[in-house]
């Protein structure tokens, strides 16, 4: 049982986790900026490389998770001896995803492009709506919905200049701006469900996000939302559906954030998987506001939520993250300082906020929030807000 912490962020509550449980952490070279207790078990390289091999030679449970997927080469060059590289990498790359399903989703549309071949790609005989994103991608970075061969020519030039701000953001084993896929448009809600799968390959769900959009155009992160009536009625269905994507590459004592879409006749059709991490940016520890289940204990532990037990009592109420980026017409340097104690009023009950650097990442903040059921109203206005009331201009 070991951990990799990697940029761009690393929560309170998952570093406490690691001290409580005694885990070991690879010592890299971004564990510095995160000021970190120094009495966390940290490991040089080969030490850590060394503990893989151990436990691989005595029979004993190799289990690594990572807050990021900024670590993926390093265990790609250092632990190729396991089998997480090549895990890592079908579920990382969309278009060898989509290979994977093949067997259940047949009919489906797909195509790989390069991004110097975007301009030059007739797109005349696609069906549309298409979307267009990175083929090894993250956060909704570089990701389109195109309706019309005129929607098409703006996205792409949408789509260059994106490419360029993001370019020193991200490592290219996070997000790949060379090769992109082209696949149809995914009909119905989106959820996104935090799981791994156990030493028998049974998956566990440890928590299930509606993610919700402002308009059929809008493809942005701002606001998830879980509640007892989301988990009652999806938790099964995605549960038989991770069962049989476990059994096509026999996954074990591997964690994953997977990101779905349920159509009006309830069939899964699945956008992409998050290899060896749970929700970006620690927010998967919304998990333990809603339910009180520590999302890293369970999986370390081997736990399986009983989630008749935990949504037995459980009062109405929706437990969300609102991701607070900054508005496409507003560069970061054109900001001088935002007003959290506004940003924090608005909101019913604020459960935790974690201020981000936005010069760095476009984002001024992640809020985990408590709602009541008769004041959905305040999820949705902030879904559809730019977010610029909050923001002080330097000019």
């Amino acid at each position: 049982m070991m951990v990799i912490l990697d940029r761009p962020y690393v929560s309170k509550f998952l570093e406490e986790t690691i001290l409580e449980m005694n885990l070991p952490v690879l010592e890299n070279q971004s564990i510095d900026e995160f000021n970190l207790d120094e009495d966390i078990n940290f490991l040089e390289d080969k030490d850590f490389i060394a503990r893989v091999k151990n436990d691989i030679e005595n029979n004993k449970r190799v289990l690594l998770y990572s807050n990021s997927e900024n670590p993926i080469n390093w265990i790609s060059k250092n632990l190729s001896f396991t089998d997480l590289a090549q895990k890592i990498d079908v579920f990382k790359d969309k278009v060898k995803f989509r290979d994977l399903l093949k067997y259940y989703y047949p009919d489906f549309f797909y195509q790989e492009v390069s991004f110097a071949e975007l301009e030059q790609l007739d797109i005349s005989e696609f069906k549309k709506p298409f979307i267009i994103k990175p083929s090894i991608g993250f956060f909704s970075i570089g990701v389109y919905k195109v309706n019309s061969d005129l929607e098409w020519e703006r996205a792409i030039k949408e789509l260059k200049q994106e490419v360029k701000e993001m370019a020193d953001k991200y490592p290219i084993e996070v997000i790949n701006t060379t090769k992109f896929i082209i696949e149809e448009n995914l009909e119905g809600e989106e959820f996104a469900v935090d799981i791994y799968y156990n030493d028998l390959g049974e998956p566990v769900i440890l928590n299930i996000l509606k993610h919700s959009f402002s308009s059929e155009e809008d493809v942005s992160d701002r606001v998830y939302m879980t509640s007892k009536e989301i988990i009652e009625e999806y938790h099964d269905l995605f549960l038989d559906f991770l069962s049989k994507m476990g059994q096509l590459i026999e996954l074990r004592n591997f964690p994953m954030h997977v990101e779905l879409r349920v159509d009006k006749s309830g069939n899964i059709n699945p956008i992409e998987v998050n290899p060896m991490r749970f929700a970006g940016w620690c927010t998967t520890d919304l998990a333990y506001y809603a339910y009180g289940i520590n999302v890293y204990e369970y999986l370390f532990g081997q736990k399986k939520p009983n989630w008749e037990e935990i949504l037995k009592d459980k009062v109405e109420k929706i437990y969300s993250i609102i991701v607070a980026d900054l508005p496409k017409d507003i560069e970061a340097s054109e900001i001088k300082g935002v007003n959290y104690d506004k940003f924090i009023s608005y909101f019913e009950k604020v459960l935790e906020v974690r201020r981000i650097d936005y010069l760095k990442y476009n984002v001024f903040a992640f809020l985990f929030a408590e709602s009541s059921y008769e004041n959905h109203g305040e999820l949705d206005e902030i879904l559809r807000s730019d977010l610029r009331e909050y923001l002080k201009l330097k000019s």
